[in-house]
């Protein structure tokens, strides 16, 4: 997929570490220039841009928190006046709030769901009107195997990431005729500084769960979003790309 995105200009958030900055890195390689959305981690979003632009391919790093719809409006309208409009969106930015459902608080709850999902509409809803004028975009939301099988102690996390493949499904539905795809990638278990901090044992019963006998790396992710953003993956939308090792099926 060496250049075939050149000229476009992606914005991936979330991506100063782990999934998003595998993704920022592969489409920079496919020669799209690249938008890097952070929240709080700004020397790793800083040294992103430092290593995408020594592909010769222009990157900018934006603060923006995405459960903010004003934070996310001042954010498109940077990337609009350095970079151009909007033409692949990766909504990778998340977070978790464990808890089991007896013991989770609303703050939890509402905290996750605005940050997982309301982001996703607030991102979505600022650059698809350049997508539909333009026509044509690539939207990739970054879900999760959670999503599709629910898991114990992330009842937050579940409905945000099954909502957001509800999302997928039918925003595909309304732009398809408009060359505009929408597509989810559902990680499975990820080698990620989110994993890393789990206890041995828990590794090692995920692991044991997992048919090829490992976790995925970042990377895998990655090149799963990066071939739903490519022009190859023009006649699928609507879809959910599983990367989990066979975890599920």
């Amino acid at each position: 997929m060496s250049k075939q995105l050149k000229g476009k200009v992606a914005l991936i958030t979330g991506a100063s570490r782990g999934i998003g900055r595998a993704i920022a890195e592969a489409l920079a390689e496919t020669g799209a220039d690249v938008a890097i959305n952070y929240n709080k981690a700004r020397e790793e979003a800083e040294a992103l841009c430092g290593r995408v632009v020594q592909l010769g391919i222009r990157a900018k790093a934006y603060q923006a928190t995405v459960a903010d719809a004003k934070q996310v409006e001042e954010m498109i309208s940077g990337v609009v006046s350095d970079l151009g409009p909007v033409n692949i969106l990766i909504n990778c930015a998340g977070i978790t709030r464990d808890r089991t459902f007896a013991k989770m608080s609303r703050e939890m709850w509402d905290e996750v769901i605005t940050t997982n999902l309301g982001g996703v509409f607030n991102v979505t809803h600022a650059v698809l009107p350049a997508m539909l004028e333009g026509g044509w975009g690539r939207i990739v939301c970054i879900s999760s195997i959670v999503g599709q099988t629910g898991n114990f102690g992330q009842t937050n996390y579940a409905a945000s990431k099954g909502g957001m493949i509800s999302f997928v499904m039918s925003l595909a539905r309304e732009v398809a005729r408009k060359n505009i795809t929408v597509n989810a990638v559902a990680p499975g278990f990820i080698d990620t500084d989110m994993t890393r901090g789990l206890p041995d044992p828990v590794k090692q019963q995920v692991i044991g769960m997992t048919p090829v006998g490992r976790m995925g790396t970042a990377q895998e992710v990655a090149a799963a979003a990066a071939f739903l953003a490519s022009p190859a993956a023009s006649y699928i939308t609507g879809q959910v790309l599983a990367v989990n090792g066979g975890m599920y099926m």
